[in-house]
């Protein structure tokens, strides 16, 4: 059995004769037994990460008191110079041990930004640098569509892993995203995920038995919001949560992302906004999250109840569904930068390319003029005709429906208009009984949510077409004058889908100019939207009769996809033209939600209008996004005659120009308002479906951007933006040199742990624009091949592959080279390589005698005479500095603190004299590369017995020193969070009794203006504040009681190890 005594965070153990670092200790909650001999004392659940060359990484958790054999590693000597390390090898091995140490008190170092693939702009900094000061992290990062909120997220996520404060994080976003987010934290950051899906559940089974719980198979999870609110995935949810109405401290998950967070949000669509299954899906999983992130461009619908609710959802110490939010408050919080308000730091320039809105403009055949006639003719007389509310509720679904598709294409317009005549005729010869007619409520209901519920768009055409054949059966029997529009519409159909129409012949003609002038293909890309999968493989069908399509240079993305099939379009989309063929994408709504292809493409082309404000907006967001180098231009269709001036004249009902004008008057007012969409995208949607269906003549917004204006006030706020943002540069770099993280010494670590390793070094590489540098001012190749690595090295090479030409790509070291280049690859900190090399060199601190490959120890040459301060200091004897880990362990045995600190003596006269701080950091920063003599060394080595105590001492006594400044400073963090803590809460309660105040006044609520749902939803809220309000008291106790262990008598630990002489000039001769 293991000793009585459980391992620290950060201390080597061997167990099963294999020597691990400890990642984390974890108190076992389960009470004493005398009946029980495994129960006599308490126990800890110990998670391990190998330091074996053979095993680098690999994870293990055992029950440390039941763990046979398992010992602590407790090595406090400091090496002995049996040999020399070369300076460059310490160098690199200290290196290894400063980037391996975080702090939970040190609240300006920032290590994520170097442990991340990608180039980090200073403004995506904001989120990091507020959660590193913030005891719980909850953040709204509310940044603009495209500003890199997942890269923010990233950076928070690592940062607080890196510093011990997550580990079980749990993702939940749309099903779309699953894989981005996937890919992202693995490619960008170097973090695994897993999916949790129906597949996953199914895998998991099969390996492990029918009762497993995919919720704690791994620590690092992502699922779907709607994957999420069922009924089994949330019942094994509840079942790794402290029972119903009870809270665990600490929580039992570390971090909760939540991405496209306004679709947990209450909806709005009446008087008040009413809870949905994704809102209480969020609510039973967020209390149980020590962090919370939530992301979305959206924040606010124009509810006031729906913003605070997703507020208390984000933090329900400083907010409550129902209160208005305290906007100081708010502004702690929330992250919210548009891209207009970003500036370059010298220029005053926008940062990013102005979007550009541009019309496509058609001169209609006489023909189409006269289908879109009568449709609306159709429309007039069915809505005229309607018998109740549910051949209300059917006729303006069918007929909405045709007219998004014969605005969309006559294919599209052929398959939904031969259903409907086929439904109708088929409900015409029906002799027997009728079925049973729903209600208008059911009805509405069963329609409301047909565009939200697929994600596949085949399984979406099919249930539309399912639901036109439903709704049509309830249609009274056509009169001779609709059948003979019916018969007329389907013949134009019929004829039209064979051939271009004049919108087609358009589309036709600019794609050619654009992608092929004069016969000859160009580097340019286009990107071609439709709703509608039959409008889709139409185009396909017409641009591959203009040869077009031919060798690869058009590609589909639409919903249903495999995800193989569609990660391959995107990779070969956002490839360089000089390497992949494909020049037009044609997607659909449902495939390219949250995907990047603003690399190499800057034109989209919308071929029919969405209703839907919000979903043109998440289009443009696939290519009006960081990264984007060029002018973004957004095409629509538009009558021929267009004027873009004229925005509020009124369009005329029926006629087909006038239909595409009024809906580019709405394009253009959604241009006007986009980064405030808010509460105005709804009454532009409802407004064009009133136009579209003929009740309306002009685009009214005026009065909800007035009932929005208190919302966009909410989000705004007074700050000197240009100047936050120098100061997270800043701060960047003070990073940066405080940690000595330059590209050379990272490839040094890397080199020097091959050669340890017995691995073979990298292969100097070309790479265009790089090596050979053209300008001729670099000395040395600063790009590498990786070579053929073994043993568990050969892991190094995954994600070398690019993702479109299969090709293995270099590495580099310097973040400044791999920006913008996908034919490179970053080797950030948290890169395997990188991290295989960091292990390895960690691991020698407590390599045992004749399995060391570093002895820990170097000699280096420094000047004779250095200054200290303003005083000019003199050496005549060798200085030795002797090198440490400090870790400072809290009362809940979880790392507050590590960093390499140095102490040294002067060996003049064989005193052994301590030197102060500042002498020992002037003696290293004036260290050469030279190194003195062998002879020399050998002397060094040979007084090394009379000098070891003493050099211990001093680095004994500086630890002291440091760990009481830390104590000092842990102790006034402690003091601040709990004061923190009791304020937040304090200020909660006035707030609830304020508002409750209110609710208690029925006079003042009109509650005769909501619905019954809204009306209970209502009392749910109010019933919610007085359960909060009784709820405070206890938990402000627990939260307190929960900061004082953390802090609780602070014990340092002192690890030493490394030496180095320092040798003055004067001693050579």
């Amino acid at each position: 059995m293991a000793g009585v005594t459980p391992p620290e965070q950060g201390q080597i153990v061997e167990v099963r004769n294999r020597r691990y670092a400890v990642a984390e200790v974890a108190k076992s909650t389960r009470p004493h037994s005398s009946l029980d001999p495994a129960l006599l004392s308490t126990q800890h659940l110990v998670s391990l990460t190998s330091v074996e060359d053979d095993a680098l990484g690999e994870d293990l958790q055992v029950i440390w008191e039941l763990e046979p054999g398992a010992r602590v590693y407790d090595q406090r000597a400091l090496p002995t110079p049996t040999g020399f390390d070369t300076p460059q090898r310490l160098d690199a091995f200290l290196n290894a041990v400063r980037w391996g140490a975080a702090s939970s008190a040190d609240v300006r170092a920032l290590q994520a930004p170097f442990r991340s693939g990608i180039s980090i702009e200073d403004y995506q900094l904001d989120p990091v640098v507020r959660a590193l000061q913030m005891p719980r992290v909850n953040l709204l990062i509310a940044d603009d569509v495209g500003l890199g909120k997942t890269i923010e997220a990233g950076l928070v996520i690592q940062e607080l892993i890196i510093r011990h404060r997550a580990r079980k994080i749990l993702i939940v976003c749309p099903a779309a995203l699953q894989i981005q987010w996937r890919d992202q934290m693995r490619e960008k950051f170097g973090l695994e995920f897993r999916i949790v899906d129906a597949d996953l559940m199914r895998a998991l089974r099969r390996a492990r038995g029918i009762h497993v719980n995919p919720w704690g198979h791994f620590p690092r999870l992502i699922t779907s919001v709607d994957y999420l609110k069922r009924d089994q995935p949330m019942r094994l949810f509840r079942e790794t949560l402290p029972a119903s109405g009870q809270m665990a401290y600490p929580r039992s998950y570390d971090m909760l992302i939540v991405d496209e967070a306004h679709n947990v949000a209450p909806s709005g669509v009446g008087a008040y906004a009413v809870d949905s299954l994704r809102t209480a899906a969020i609510r039973t999983l967020a209390p149980h999250f020590e962090h919370k992130l939530f992301l979305t461009a959206t924040p606010h619908n124009g509810y006031a109840e729906s913003f605070s609710a997703l507020l208390e959802l984000l933090d329900n110490q400083r907010f409550a569904r129902s209160v208005p939010p305290d906007r100081a408050v708010l502004q702690h919080v929330m992250v919210r930068r548009l891209k207009s308000e970003l500036k370059e730091a010298w220029t005053n320039r926008p940062r990013f390319p102005a979007r550009e809105l541009r019309a496509l403009e058609v001169d209609h055949s006489d023909a189409e003029r006269q289908a879109h006639r009568d449709l609306h003719a159709y429309t007039l007389l069915r809505r005229a005709g309607a018998a109740d509310n549910v051949e209300r509720t059917a006729t303006e679904f069918v007929l909405k429906l045709l007219k998004k598709r014969l605005l969309s294409s006559p294919a599209a317009f052929f398959t939904t208009l031969q259903k409907h005549r086929a439904s109708l005729d088929a409900a015409t010869r029906s002799v027997g009984p009728k079925a049973r007619r729903p209600s208008g409520g059911i009805l509405k209901a069963m329609l409301a949510d047909l565009d939200d519920a697929y994600a596949d768009d085949d399984a979406y055409e099919a249930a539309t077409g399912e639901a036109v054949a439903t709704t049509s059966a309830l249609f009274r029997a056509p009169s001779p004058e609709e059948r003979v529009l019916l018969d007329r519409m389907l013949a134009w159909a019929t004829d039209a889908r064979l051939r271009p129409d004049r919108k087609a012949r358009t589309l036709l003609d600019w794609v050619t100019q654009v992608v092929r002038p004069n016969g000859v293909w160009s580097a340019e890309r286009v990107i071609i939207f439709s709703e509608y999968r039959d409008t889709q493989t139409w185009l396909q069908g017409l641009l591959a009769a203009e040869r077009l399509t031919e060798g690869g240079r058009l590609m589909l993305l639409y919903g249903g996809m495999h995800d193989d099939d569609r990660e391959r379009v995107k990779a070969a989309f956002q490839a360089s033209p000089q390497t992949s063929a494909v020049r037009i994408l044609l997607a659909t709504d449902a495939a390219s939600e949250g995907i990047d292809l603003q690399r190499h493409c800057h034109r989209l082309v919308h071929y029919e209008i969405p209703w839907n404000p919000n979903r043109m907006e998440q289009r443009n967001g696939r290519i009006d996004r960081h990264g984007q180098l060029h002018n973004p231009q957004v095409f629509h269709f538009a009558p021929a005659g267009f004027s873009h001036a004229a925005i509020d004249r009124d369009a005329p009902v029926g006629e087909l120009e006038g239909d595409l004008e009024f809906l580019m008057r709405a394009v253009q007012k959604v241009e006007q308002i986009r980064e405030d969409l808010g509460k105005v995208g709804p009454v532009i949607a409802d407004q064009v479906t009133e136009a579209m269906l003929g009740t309306r003549r002009r685009l009214e917004t005026a009065g909800a951007e007035r009932a929005a204006a208190p919302s966009k006030r909410m989000l705004t706020f007074d700050r000197n933006l240009g100047q936050q943002i120098k100061d997270l540069a800043d701060q960047l770099q003070e990073s940066r040199a405080s940690l000595q993280l330059s590209p050379e010494n990272v490839q040094s670590v890397v080199t020097i742990a091959l050669q340890l390793a017995g691995q073979p070094l990298l292969i100097e590489a070309k790479a265009p624009g790089i090596w050979p540098d053209p300008s001729g001012e670099r000395r040395r190749c600063p790009v590498f091949a990786l070579p053929a690595l073994t043993g568990s090295w050969a892991t190094c090479a995954e994600g070398l592959e690019h993702p479109h030409t299969r090709a293995v790509r270099p590495i580099v070291f310097d973040h400044d080279l791999a920006k913008g280049r996908d034919d490179l690859v970053l080797a950030h900190l948290n890169h395997r390589l990188v991290q295989m090399a960091l292990r390895l060199l960690r691991a020698e601190v407590w390599s045992a005698e004749g399995h060391r490959k570093l002895h820990r120890v170097t000699a280096r040459v420094v000047p004779s005479v250095l200054t200290v301060g303003a005083e000019r200091w003199v050496l005549h004897a060798p200085l030795a500095i002797a090198y440490g880990r400090l870790v400072v362990i809290g009362g809940d045995s979880q790392r507050l603190h590590e960093e390499l600190i140095a102490a040294g003596v002067d060996l003049a006269d064989g005193r052994a004299r301590r030197l102060t701080i500042g002498q020992v950091q002037a003696a290293l920063a004036a260290v050469t590369a030279r190194e003195p003599s062998a002879a020399l060394k050998e002397t060094l080595a040979a007084r090394w017995a009379q000098a070891s105590g003493p050099t211990l001492s001093a680095l004994e006594a500086r630890a002291k020193d440091r760990a009481a400044s830390l104590s000092r400073l842990l102790e006034e963090r402690r003091v601040q969070e709990s004061d923190d803590i009791a304020r937040i809460l304090a200020e909660l309660t006035t707030a609830i009794r304020a508002e409750l105040t209110v609710a208690e006044k029925p006079e003042q609520l009109h509650l005769d203006l909501f619905n019954e749902a809204e009306r209970d939803q209502y009392r749910r809220d109010v019933d919610a504040l007085r359960l909060r309000l009784r709820q405070i008291p206890g938990e402000l106790a627990q939260e307190q009681a929960g900061i004082l262990r953390r802090y609780a008598d602070p014990q340092p630990r002192l690890f030493p190890v490394a030496v180095t002489f320092l040798v003055p000039e004067r001693m050579l001769s």
